[in-house]
């Protein structure tokens, strides 16, 4: 919005200038428009002067005069100009400038924030992909959580997402859970059994189990160990698909390990290694020379006793999505695939695809606090918190809330105590209660027998509060930083955002009334709160959060 314009302001600045001679196109495009850090650097400041120095060898004060120059020239945005430091510039906006934030709000909605960057470019998300063996555990959350959001952001920005769960259904994993299932079903029936050496030892088991037993008793006490395999994943899945649909993520596809097997697409890709020359065969096993692709060592790719690794369905997984005829590959996962992901990158790259359109979100462990200790969790053990067990204590929204309040790659400390109070502490309650707090006002309004007013017929130029600006500057910014965080796959950028914004609302209401007895400043404040309500109810929207009209 506002900073887009003084872009395009300088942009104009810059071509006028390479016109007249002041310099050369070698720095068009490099040079930027931010937010000062402290007060008095003026609404926003530019690195043009410096950026230009350096490529053109100069003074860089010399070219910040040249462009303040050019910049004065401005009769629209601009109230003054000025230079510090080294040569920075900052930009003072006339105050009518700020105004204006509040028409394509009113007249967007909904829609206000939304782009079409994406421009349809076929995009897959592929997260949560986690082993039917056990209920989802809070490392499974954030998983969950930051796929999908990444996912709400690319459909906001005007990208064609696809959102994929990848279904590991082979493998030793599944043989030992059917066999966990197995050994309780007849423990249960009071039969002989042998429980598998790392057998899954989680109460949900025992549930499968008693279920079997009322639906035929001990009719399936001689079937083989596959039998046990599936109903114990049908089981299992159909838990993990209520618990996502519970934290509001839905997939549009899933797809099966078990096909890579079926429809030979694992032996094509040990085939095609073997037509390049980069396997071989030493200790009875296969091995891709990934030491041609800058590693320190090569990797087996199937074992001696004839399995593949994990690195060679992911490979046949990922030439798939290629074939599929996507753009942009986002995976997500957590920290502990990151000796696994140079692997299948290089097997992507040996059998020919740009691996560049692959992107790998790799994101750190959850620690779950209660009462000041840490949770231990292991999904074999069953000691684990399941992401049931965490809804049912804070709710959804805090859930999705404080999972995405870090960057991916920080390690996230989740707080029980905290995500629960309902206080201004608590940062989820914070902002929620900024929308609650716009819509008594609404509600006040109408006790008071105050009209809504229509934008296009308020004076707006009473908004003249340092509050009041601060809060037109940072709606501003909302359609930026919603761009910014697809682009950057960074959704704790919403996050900090609406903390910001509620905080400015919260600041502004605690030291000025809305509805007052000036009509005309009552008007434009309530044409603010409409606009700063908005905000909030799209950027929650955005985050798969609720907005509430009552708290």
């Amino acid at each position: 919005m506002i900073r887009s314009k003084l872009k395009q302001l300088i942009d104009s600045c810059f071509n006028q200038g390479a016109a007249q001679g002041l310099w050369s196109n070698a720095a068009a495009g490099l040079y930027n428009v931010e937010t000062p850090r402290h007060d008095g650097q003026g609404d926003f400041a530019t690195n043009f002067a410096m950026v230009l120095a350096g490529k053109e060898k100069r003074n860089p004060r010399e070219i910040a005069g040249q462009l303040v120059a050019l910049l004065e020239t401005d009769d629209t945005l601009l109230d003054k100009v000025k230079i510090a430091g080294p040569g920075f510039v900052n930009l003072f906006l006339k105050p009518s400038v700020w105004s204006t934030v509040l028409a394509p709000i009113d007249d967007q909605r909904q829609q206000f924030g939304l782009t079409n960057i994406g421009n349809s470019k076929k995009v897959m998300v592929e997260f949560v992909s986690a082993n039917p063996t056990g209920p989802l555990s809070v490392g499974h959350g954030r998983n969950g959580i930051l796929g999908d959001t990444i996912a709400r952001l690319l459909d906001a920005t005007g990208f064609d997402v696809t959102r994929e769960y990848y279904f590991n259904d082979a493998g030793r994993q599944m043989r030992v859970l059917g066999g966990s299932l197995q050994a309780r079903y007849l423990e249960l029936l009071g039969e002989d059994n042998q429980f598998p050496e790392d057998g899954y030892q989680g109460e949900y088991l025992y549930e499968i189990a008693r279920e079997m037993i009322e639906d035929a008793g001990d009719e399936f006490k001689d079937n083989e160990l596959d039998f046990f395999r599936k109903r114990a994943q049908d089981a299992i899945f159909a838990d993990i698909e209520a618990t996502l649909k519970r934290i509001g993520i839905t997939f549009d596809s899933y797809y099966n390990e078990h096909t890579l097997y079926e429809e030979g697409l694992i032996d094509a890709v040990v085939t095609e290694l073997r037509a390049k020359n980069l396997v071989y065969e030493k200790d009875d096993a296969t091995w891709f020379k990934s030491t041609e692709f800058g590693h320190e060592k090569d990797r087996v790719i199937i074992k001696s006793s004839g399995e593949p690794t994990y690195r060679l369905p992911d490979i046949a997984y990922h030439r798939e999505k290629y074939r599929r005829g996507f753009d942009w590959m986002i995976n997500i996962f957590g920290s502990d695939h990151i000796a696994t992901v140079p692997d299948v990158m290089a097997g992507i790259e040996a059998i020919g695809l740009d691996n560049s359109k692959v992107q790998v979100i790799l994101h750190q462990f959850v620690t779950l606090m209660r009462d000041g200790r840490q949770v231990k969790m292991s999904t074999r053990k069953a000691t684990f918190v399941t992401i049931d067990e965490l809804v049912d204590e804070v709710g959804v929204d805090a859930l999705r809330f404080f999972f995405l309040m870090r960057k991916p790659d920080s390690q996230l400390e989740f707080d029980l105590e905290l995500a629960k109070a309902q206080s201004q502490e608590n940062p989820v309650y914070y902002v929620q209660y900024g929308h609650a707090r716009l819509c008594s006002i609404e509600r006040m309004a109408a006790e008071k027998e105050v009209a809504l007013p229509e934008l296009s017929a308020t004076d707006l130029s009473c908004l003249r509060e340092k509050e009041e600006y601060q809060l037109l500057k940072t709606l501003s910014e909302y359609p930026a930083m919603v761009t910014g965080a697809a682009k950057d796959l960074a959704p704790h950028r919403v996050i900090f955002y609406l903390m910001e914004l509620a905080g400015h609302f919260h600041s502004f209401y605690n030291k000025h009334k809305v509805i007052t007895e000036d009509e005309q400043l009552t008007a434009a404040r309530l044409c603010l709160c409409q606009g700063i309500k908005t905000v909030l109810a799209n950027g929650l929207e955005l985050v798969g959060l609720t907005a509430p009209n009552k708290m």
